[in-house]
């Protein structure tokens, strides 16, 4: 049974590393509203007699933006100047082939395209269409764009990115999370364990990504840090070499970040005086799984599917107690000044594509190490020749 069926059946009873993005060719702007299978999932049109996300400003650190899109004309608020080095520093990251703005306006149109069209029935639409995109550019420093989304209204910040995060990554999430944002971030898509951020700064709602028929993509970076999952397996997205091209598909925890980051919207306008632990109770308690994942008893959190998929329908009209402020999922504490170990750098382009990481760790030999690095290196070479789609992070 599909994704959307079982989903509706429960409503009913109740990059930065560039990421997974352009896995399929162009397509009409019709034929992307059908594709749009998130929507249909999650029984949008029922959800929008609850939400919409207005009033709500969903920041949205990423590479760039192409403001100007059919779906997203009138959805940006004004965003930093952080000057021409940053625009400089994404564009070395992106191939030949990409544009630096690809990727923030495909997370952007998840979270609050409009579509166009007669009733904006074409194109994009987002999960919450009627919500405020704050556009913040974001490399190389992470804390910089969350302090600055966070002092210029961010209600929820989506963090569609992960790797190094030098600066205070985990200090600015926490001067978020005090300021009353929710800070959405990717797990990543490189199949590993390994520990990264910002999703591995505490307070985070790290979101991996599950195709239509509920399963969790073995992409997923899978630890302790799995709190949720969300569509992010064939999504038609908003990007291209003009304003009216899209892409046939996305896939990655990129594009299920933004989801969620959308959800938290649609949450943040029903229930304003809720704090960020206490939307994050909500997505939790109402996650679900398909059956083949309930029929293995896991214990939840489950380090591949976190607490489930999340559900916006329930979560918006379950009666659920508030619960206490901090909410179920770590917190950063007030002796909690930084998280990310001192000295431990992360590598901001790391090789994708590995199923495993190897740690190196103090007392092994220089000489060792350069072996390693050479061998992880030839590894991640063929991967990626062999399996171009799975290069970034999500």
């Amino acid at each position: 049974m599909r994704v959307p069926r079982t989903l509706r059946a429960t409503v009913g009873a109740a990059l930065t590393g560039a990421l997974l993005l352009a896995s399929g060719g162009t397509a009409s702007a019709d034929q992307v509203r059908k594709d749009l299978w998130p929507l249909e999932a999650f029984g949008a049109q029922q959800l929008w007699k609850d939400a919409t996300g207005k009033g709500v400003t969903v920041a949205v650190l990423d590479s760039g933006f192409r403001t100007t899109h059919q779906d997203l004309k009138g959805q940006f608020l004004p965003g930093p100047d952080f000057g021409k080095a940053t625009e400089a520093e994404g564009a070395k990251h992106l191939s030949g082939s990409e544009d630096i703005r690809d990727h923030g306006t495909a997370m952007a149109g998840i979270i609050a395209g409009h579509g166009h069209g007669p009733n904006g029935s074409e194109g994009v639409k987002g999960l919450a269409p009627d919500a405020k995109i704050l556009p913040v550019p974001e490399y190389k420093n992470s804390g910089q764009a969350t302090r600055w989304a966070v002092d210029h209204g961010a209600d929820v910040i989506n963090m569609s990115y992960g790797g190094d995060m030098e600066g205070d990554t985990c200090e600015s999430i926490q001067y978020a999370l005090q300021k009353g944002a929710v800070v959405v971030a990717a797990a990543g898509n490189d199949g590993w364990s390994r520990k990264s951020y910002p999703v591995g700064c505490k307070g985070a709602i790290g979101v991996g990504s599950v195709n239509e028929y509920g399963e969790a993509s073995d992409d997923n970076n899978y630890n302790s840090d799995m709190d949720l999952l969300a569509p992010g397996v064939k999504v038609p997205v908003a990007m291209g070499k003009s304003d009216s091209d899209y892409r046939t598909s996305a896939d990655g925890s990129s594009a299920a970040t933004a989801y969620v980051s959308a959800a938290a919207a649609l949450l943040k306008q029903k229930f304003p005086d809720l704090t960020p632990g206490q939307i994050a109770n909500r997505l939790v308690k109402t996650a679900g799984l398909a059956q083949a994942e309930k029929d293995k008893n896991l214990k939840l959190p489950d380090t591949h599917y976190g607490y489930g998929f999340i559900q916006p329908g329930p979560a918006l009209r379950r009666d659920i107690p508030a619960g206490p402020a901090q909410g179920p999922l770590p917190m950063p504490d007030a002796k909690d000044s930084t998280q990310n170990p001192a000295g431990q750098n992360f590598d901001p382009d790391p090789p994708m594509g590995g199923k495993q990481a190897i740690m190196l760790y103090g007392g092994i030999g220089l000489g060792v190490v350069l072996v390693a690095g050479i061998i992880i290196g030839v590894v991640v070479a063929v991967r990626r020749r062999n399996n171009p789609r799975n290069q970034a992070w999500g």
